[in-house]
């Protein structure tokens, strides 16, 4: 009986570490750097068709682990932009059209603010303009993201070290009269429209505004902006000692999805891919440097009903708007493997907390 008894005890024992396991896998790595690229409305659907018709592999098939998480919003059950990308910068599930306030309207703190005051560098890129909901998220505090004009001041109101993206509309021909391109200037920033006037200053800040609203499709002779953004980014804020925080954004692939127009969506989500590419590489180098790839939502609906081995796709969207379907999470680098499994959206900000060590 004594044996017996002394067996079970053993199985409960090992039982309950097993289960511990299981449960919390954390990672004590942490991570001198984060790059967290978003592809907005890039579902399953949008990687595959890209994977698909792509001449190359695409980056994201280096990927070892990889999550799902939950998009809907604090009062929808389909996001929008808002929502999403304030659960990912915050941690905190809002109401949609919100930029990185609660329901209630109060302003909470976002990853970008919180490396800040870690003496992190900080930098934001968009495809978009820089005042759009995702990048918005991470720097301003509205109860609207339609206040473009609201949104732009925040950049007087941090010292983020370098964005890049359209908007310029909303910085220099304002309602109340206002150029914050002056005040920029004032608070040190090098102001340009082209990543190649940017003169590498290890003290400056970056201000590169690219449009006067939004970039345009990369089909339509945008180029080689994100990537080359992207490159240039990680290059100027690993100079500073204390690491980075970067939020790079393929805004486009969530148009495309909008527009039901599968090859607006393919050839957004290639350059993505090539931006996820910038990052990689240098996090491979670097090996202190997490990388993050995920979507705040999908767009469309895109469904794949055939293809053939010629590199061609038949593709049916479902709606012209948001869906309510998880979306995937890529991750590389120190405190990756916590990001497995399936959670909210708002877990991603708490992962990032932990890998930074805050």
């Amino acid at each position: 009986m004594i044996r017996i008894a002394s067996l079970l005890l053993l199985l409960i024992i090992s039982n309950v570490n097993i289960r511990a396991q299981v449960s919390n896998p954390r990672s004590q790595k942490t991570a001198k750097n984060i790059i967290l690229l978003i592809g907005d409305g890039m579902g399953v659907s949008q990687i595959y068709a890209a994977m698909s018709v792509s001449s190359k592999t695409l980056n994201l098939e280096q990927f070892k682990v990889i999550g799902f998480h939950k998009t809907y919003s604090a009062n929808d059950y389909i996001t929008d932009s808002g929502a999403g990308g304030t659960a990912l910068s915050t941690g905190v599930k809002t109401c949609n059209n919100c930029i990185a306030t609660d329901t209630l309207g109060n302003p909470l703190k976002t990853i970008l603010e919180i490396a800040e005051k870690n003496n992190k560098a900080t930098g934001l890129i968009s495809t978009s303009s820089i005042l759009h909901a995702t990048p918005a998220s991470f720097i301003a505090h509205v109860k609207s993201r339609n206040n473009l004009e609201d949104i732009a001041t925040w950049f007087l109101k941090t010292d983020i070290d370098l964005f890049i993206g359209g908007g310029r509309k909303q910085f220099i021909c304002r309602k109340d009269g206002l150029n914050l391109f002056d005040s920029l200037l004032e608070r040190g920033y090098f102001i340009t429209d082209s990543l190649h006037k940017i003169q590498n200053n290890k003290s400056a800040k970056y201000a590169v505004i690219t449009a006067y609203e939004h970039n345009p499709k990369y089909s339509e002779g945008r180029g080689d902006l994100l990537p080359d953004a992207a490159e240039k980014a990680i290059q100027i804020l690993s100079e500073k000692e204390n690491g980075f925080f970067l939020m790079i954004e393929g805004s486009q692939i969530d148009w495309g999805g909008h527009d039901n127009d599968i090859n607006y969506v393919v050839t957004e989500t290639i350059d993505f891919d090539k931006a996820i590419g910038k990052a990689l590489e240098f996090a491979k180098k670097d090996g202190e440097t997490l990388v993050i790839v995920t979507a705040d939502h999908e767009t469309g609906g895109l469904t794949l009903v055939d293809g053939n081995t010629d590199k061609k796709i038949t593709a049916k969207f479902s709606t012209d708007n948001h869906t309510g379907v998880m979306v995937p999470v890529f991750v590389y680098g120190p405190g990756a493997e916590n990001f497995g499994g399936i959670y909210q959206n708002t877990e991603v900000f708490n992962k990032m907390m932990d890998a930074f060590g805050f």
